[in-house]
């Protein structure tokens, strides 16, 4: 299994940090965390980075066994 990690409101949306997830293409694996955690969540989804083993990614790009996705939410500061 691969791992998802969530950062910021996405964290609160899900009410987990980390969540295990079948390995496969990017895309593949948010539409499953979608699903389970809900509308609210895929809202706030769609405006984050992606990325995987620290690199950035994008949808259509391939999750091994021992990767890690992370989906990072824009940051404003002031």
């Amino acid at each position: 299994m691969a791992r998802l990690r969530l950062f910021g409101p996405l964290r609160d949306l899900a009410g987990t940090g980390v969540a295990d997830v079948p390995a496969g293409r990017v895309g593949e694996v948010l539409d499953l965390a979608d699903a389970r955690f809900g509308e609210a969540f895929a809202r706030a989804a769609r405006g984050c980075r992606i990325w995987v083993n620290g690199e950035p990614a994008g949808r259509e790009s391939d999750l091994g066994e021992a990767d890690e996705l992370a989906l990072v939410p824009p940051v404003s500061g002031g």
